[in-house]
């Protein structure tokens, strides 16, 4: 497994975290994955760079709103969707 399909596996497992309702344990999981993914998003060609930022803004905002299920569907298929993309160019 690549280490960019680590952190999309990773992803998918947090956003089952949040889904459960084990928000502190899954904020502390995103934390993690963020820092991980952060420098191969930095890799990566194009305009992910900046989709990421967008991408970031959406889910902090979620998680400050306690919006769970958005913050799960953001991680589990438009953060893998990001990366995979990203992969791609």
């Amino acid at each position: 497994m690549t280490e960019l399909e680590v952190v999309i596996n990773d992803a998918r497992e947090c956003a089952h975290l949040f889904r459960l309702g084990r928000d502190v344990e899954a904020g502390l999981a995103m934390v993690a994955l963020i820092e991980s993914a952060q420098p191969l998003v930095e890799l990566m060609p194009g305009d992910v760079p900046a989709s990421w930022s967008k991408l970031l803004a959406l889910m902090l905002d979620d998680q400050q709103a306690q919006n769970w299920v958005s913050l799960a569907d953001y991680l589990e298929y438009e953060w893998a969707q990001l990366l995979t993309a990203g992969r791609r160019k």
